[in-house]
C-alpha cells in the first residue's frame, strides 16, 4: 500500500492520539511490559471504549469494562506485585504514548476475596485519585486537563488499605468528542497484593463496573468547546485510607486556578480531517 504524506502523517497524528497501560510503576521501579497489568485481545490494544461509534463492539456497559476486552484471560498469567500501604504507584503508557487527550485521569482499586489472577473484578471499586482541570486559563482541547502530555498516571495507596490482593484500574477519558457523546475511555488493571495497611476497613463510598458509569452522565457529555466550565468527575469521591472507610475529600471539578475553548476541527476543510478521510479509504483498499 502507497501512502502519501498526508496520510502518513494523519497515521502518525491519530496513533500517538490513542493509548494504553501495559507497565505498573512502584516507588519508581518500572516493571517489564504486562508483568503485572492485565492485557486486552483488542485487535488494535489501543482502541477506546465508547458508547457511539464503538470499536471492537466494545461499550462501557460491558462486563469487560472493568479491566477492558478480554482482560481476564490473561489474569492467569499476569504476576502480582507485592506493595506496601502508602506506597507510591504508576500505571505507564506503551510505546512511548503520551495523553494526547483532553480529560481527566482516575485510579480505582478493588479488592478480591482471595487472589487478584482469580478475580474478574465484580465486586466493588473505590476511588483512590483522580486529575482533572489544573488551568483554567489553559487550552481546554490540550494543557488545560492536568493529564496532558504526561506518560502515566501516579497515585498513592492509601495507608489506611487492608491488607490483601486487589486490582488497580487507571483509567483516562478523552473528552474531545464528549459533547456528541463521545467520550473516550483507556483503561487497565494491574494485580497488585497489599501489605502493611494500618486500616481494617474498605470505604463504603464505592462504584461498580459495569453500571457505575451512564452515557447521560454529565462526566460523558461535556463540551471542551466554549472556553472553561467545571468539570464533574465521575465516580465516587476519592478514599482518603480512612480507618472508619469513609471517604476523604470530593470528587471536585478541578485540581487547580477566561480560558481559549479549543477549536472544533472543520468537518470539510481541516487537513487532519481530510487526512484521516484518505487514510480510512486507503485502509478499505489495502
Amino acid at each position: 500500500m502507497k501512502l502519501t504524506a498526508l496520510v502518513a502523517a494523519c497515521i502518525i497524528q491519530y496513533a500517538s492520539a490513542h493509548y494504553f497501560f501495559d507497565k505498573l510503576i512502584v516507588d519508581g521501579v518500572e516493571s517489564q511490559s504486562y508483568q503485572y497489568v492485565r492485557e486486552n485481545t483488542r485487535e488494535l490494544k489501543y482502541n477506546p471504549t465508547k458508547w457511539k461509534n464503538t470499536r471492537d463492539d466494545m461499550t462501557p456497559d460491558m462486563e469487560d469494562f472493568r479491566c477492558n476486552k478480554g482482560a481476564f484471560q490473561s489474569a492467569s498469567k499476569t504476576s502480582t506485585a507485592e506493595v506496601k500501604a502508602g506506597a507510591k504507584l504508576g500505571m505507564k503508557l506503551a510505546v512511548g504514548a503520551t495523553f494526547q487527550h483532553p480529560g481527566p485521569a482516575i485510579v480505582y482499586m478493588s479488592k478480591a476475596p482471595s487472589s487478584a489472577s482469580t478475580y474478574e473484578g465484580d465486586g466493588d471499586w473505590f476511588k483512590v485519585f483522580e486529575e482533572g482541570i489544573c488551568n483554567q486559563s489553559g487550552d481546554m482541547g490540550k494543557d488545560a486537563w492536568c493529564s496532558w502530555d504526561k506518560n502515566k498516571i501516579e497515585f498513592t495507596v492509601p495507608a489506611g488499605t487492608p491488607d490483601g490482593e486487589y486490582l488497580v484500574r487507571s483509567e483516562h477519558i478523552g473528552v474531545h468528542g464528549a459533547h456528541d457523546g463521545q467520550a473516550e475511555f483507556y483503561y487497565s488493571c494491574a494485580q497488585i497484593k497489599v501489605t502493611g495497611g494500618t486500616g481494617t476497613a474498605l470505604p463504603t463510598d464505592t462504584i461498580k463496573f459495569p453500571g457505575g458509569y451512564k452515557k447521560d452522565d454529565p462526566s460523558f457529555n461535556y463540551s471542551i468547546y466554549s472556553g472553561y466550565k467545571p468539570y464533574t468527575m465521575p465516580g465516587p469521591a476519592v478514599w482518603g485510607g480512612s480507618s472508619t472507610g469513609t471517604s476523604g475529600g470530593s470528587s471536585s471539578s478541578d485540581n487547580s486556578s477566561s480560558t481559549s475553548g479549543a477549536e472544533v476541527p472543520s468537518s470539510e476543510d481541516s487537513n487532519y480531517v481530510r487526512g484521516r478521510r484518505a487514510f480510512r479509504e486507503s485502509i478499505r483498499k489495502e
